[in-house]
């Protein structure tokens, strides 16, 4: 027998070790991991389901003629889908689901069988970009060499059989308003589907998202009714979740959520990666207020992020998880008849293996509404439609059937008050309890409560462990309106922030955050957080020159663009000229961080140029844009020198007059025609040389 040699045992070990891995794949590695871990939403079939990524086996597996996929970054799209799941089962008796985009393969859907229907529901995000969840579904439809399991050509029409409808939610203050659904449809419709109604498109710069959606719906179920011959039948209210009390279990019994979003933070070993599925429990390492103002708040905080493997670059976005304020958290528990029994444990479960509970579980009523439901959010139309028919009494309920059948009516009485839904129920029935509506009712209505992001003001390059934020405390009031809108994220900040400094129990405003987290796990001084990258990005090459416009806290991101070259420029890097626009009120209340920009231009010099504008300091307003005309000759040379370009702040005023004025420059000294100069601006968008990073 021939002896091996070393070569030989190296390649028979490597073949076993591959054929081990091959086998063990999904048991050992590679495992699917339910982000609420053992909770009971893995009893209920729908973690097992999950592992199956081929949508039309998983339909057939669970008898379901009607998927309705979405791509959401803040939950609205995802809210839409589910309202359009159970709208299409309650009313023409379809057999839905709701599927997350990023969860299924699409490369069967030339398999989609004709006698089923799929539902698209596509949020654009940024500029014109998927959302996080559709990125891929995003990428696989848009490719040039697109293939199907069948195999077969674009030009062979392999979605013959696929009938669709499509529902977009973008914003008309971008660019590429709802280009995300526009172009899918044209995908789709290149591919041979078939679209049934028109795609519908809300707005949310208009501020008509909501109204657009139930203008589009209706003539949409028309045209499907028509298509798939349904019957509309009278809808009567399913619960698509069952609540079960558990009066055995305590509320402090260990397998008891009371907050914790997954199993390992329930058992206190949070464990990575972190991401928008799993939140690092971070420490906060200082922080201070910006404002001199006593009315106004802003902060600057340093969150550290060392030891969690996070990571950002300069430009990047970090999400804070938030907590609802004990006042609204009272307020709705109490409203709906539960105060007494907030601390009772209940188990979660999902009817339908489709059906996906959106927190873990068991849990209780209390942990639920404090962590997991965006109780302070505006209500929609559609959802004080449905409550209606568990309104206390006859009288309140003829006034929620109005409320939700007339626009202009409901607009008067409760959007245009900024009532949230526990406000509006309580002025309706005089404070006397809505014991009837279910609380699957109240899970399946409202939002999972959402990360809110904030961009970052510091450079990875000087901090990679610390990642700075800018954040003014929100407050919004209307002329009449009873109610003040008060920022869930913020105060929260705020709260947290009083806490560091000394205050024994931080209330700001009345509102009463539980700072210390479930099971007092955050100790006051610690936050959910976790990284969104982002394609807001200096250039590579520091020698290229910038401008950056940030009025008030659009300045953010600015702040750490400047910290990074001056940071280059102290080490010897050749550094681009770096001008920055900042506009706020007043200098002497809300000069965001000014004896910061004193120290950058020591290590900047010449290079390093402020222009500001203080709106409220002289006898006219001077905003960014007047200072932007001002020094349009010396912005048109260093466009000419191939500048970049960037704005952060307001989209829906600032950002776009700063987009309209540029072009105007760009023609008058260029000495072409406003039409050219919008067509050049257009260019540097497509280029990266104009980013925006802007928020409505």
């Amino acid at each position: 027998m021939a002896q091996l040699d070393t070569l030989d045992i190296i390649v028979l070990a490597a073949l076993l070790l591959g054929t081990v891995a091959y086998f063990t794949k999904g048991t050992y590695w590679a495992v699917y991991g339910d982000p609420y871990g053992n909770s009971l939403q893995t009893s209920n079939g729908a973690a097992r389901a999950g592992r199956s990524r081929n949508i039309i086996e998983k339909m057939e597996e669970s008898d379901k003629n009607c998927v309705v996929f979405y791509g959401s970054q803040t939950g609205t799209a995802e809210d839409y889908a589910s309202r359009l799941a159970k709208e299409g089962h309650s009313r023409f008796g379809l057999t839905t689901m709701v599927a997350d985009l990023e969860d299924y393969d699409y490369d069967n859907l030339d398999k989609f069988p004709d006698d089923k229907l799929a539902v698209f529901v596509l949020a654009t995000y940024g500029e014109g970009e998927p959302t996080d969840n559709a990125v891929e579904f995003y990428e696989f439809f848009g490719s040039d060499d697109i293939s199907f399991s069948e195999g077969g050509s674009a030009d062979d029409k392999p979605l013959a059989n696929l009938k669709y409808v499509a529902f977009g939610l973008g914003n008309n203050t971008y660019e590429h308003y709802n280009s995300m659904v526009r172009n899918v449809d044209k995908y789709l419709t290149k591919l041979g589907a078939t679209r049934l109604g028109a795609a519908g498109e809300g707005d949310d710069g208009a501020g008509t998202m909501e109204e657009d959606f139930l203008a589009w719906k209706e003539p949409m179920w028309v045209a499907v009714t028509e298509k798939m011959g349904l019957e509309e039948r009278e809808a009567v209210y399913e619960p698509v979740f069952e609540i079960t009390e558990k009066p055995e279990l305590d509320a402090d019994a260990d397998e008891v959520y009371l907050g914790e979003p997954n199993k390992n933070h329930l058992e206190g070993a949070q464990k990575g990666p972190f991401n928008a599925n799993n939140p690092f429990i971070a420490p906060i390492a200082e922080s201070s207020e910006l404002f001199t103002a006593k009315d106004r708040n802003c902060l600057h905080m340093e969150i550290d992020i060392s030891g969690s493997k996070l990571s950002y670059t300069t430009g990047d976005h970090i999400a804070i998880w938030p907590t609802n304020p004990g006042k609204e958290v009272d307020r709705f528990l109490t409203i709906i008849g539960l105060a007494p029994k907030r601390h009772t444990v209940i188990a979660v479960k999902g009817l339908d293996s489709t059906a996906k509970v959106p927190f873990p579980s068991p849990t209780t009523y209390d942990a639920a509404v404090r962590y997991h439901m965006e109780i302070c959010a505006p209500i929609s139309r559609q959802f004080v439609s449905t409550i209606a028919q568990f309104a206390p009494n006859e009288e309140v309920k003829a006034e929620m059937t109005k409320l939700g059948s007339e626009k202009e009516y409901f607009h008067e009485k409760v959007a245009d008050r900024n009532l949230n839904l526990a406000q509006l129920l309580e002025i309706l029935s005089n404070s006397e309890p809505w014991e009837k509506i279910p609380f699957s009712l109240m899970i399946e209505g409202l939002l999972k409560i959402q990360p809110r992001y904030y961009s970052i003001s510091s450079s990875s390059l000087v901090q990679k462990d610390k990642i700075s934020i800018t954040a003014v405390v929100e407050s919004i009031s209307r002329p009449g309106a009873p109610h003040i809108v008060k920022g869930v994220t913020t105060n929260y900040l705020l709260a947290l922030k009083q806490k560091q400094h000394g205050e024994p129990d931080p209330d700001p405003h009345g509102l009463n955050y539980s700072i210390t987290g479930p099971r007092n796990k955050y100790d006051g001084i610690h936050v959910p957080v976790h990284v969104r990258h982002s394609n807001f990005k200096l250039p590579s090459d520091p020698s290229k020159p910038i401008i950056m416009v940030g009025p008030g806290t659009g300045v953010a991101p600015f702040r750490a663009f400047v910290q990074e070259r001056a940071a280059q420029a102290k080490a010897g890097q050749a550094v681009g000229k770096t001008v920055l626009f900042f506009g706020c009120r007043n200098k002497a209340e809300d000069f965001l961080y000014q004896h910061e920009w004193e120290e950058y231009k020591k290590d900047l010099g010449d290079n390093f140029v402020l222009h500001t504008a203080f709106s409220r300091d002289g006898p006219k307003k001077v905003y960014v844009q007047h200072q932007i005309e001002e020094w349009a000759d010396e912005l048109n040379k260093l466009l000419d020198q191939k500048a970049y370009f960037y704005v952060c702040g307001d989209a829906a005023n600032m950002a776009r007059e700063v987009n309209t004025l540029l072009g105007k420059i760009i023609a008058k000294h260029r000495n072409v025609s406003d039409a050219k100069g919008e067509e050049i601006v257009k260019a540097m968008r497509a280029s990266n040389q104009y980013q925006e990073d802007v928020w409505s």
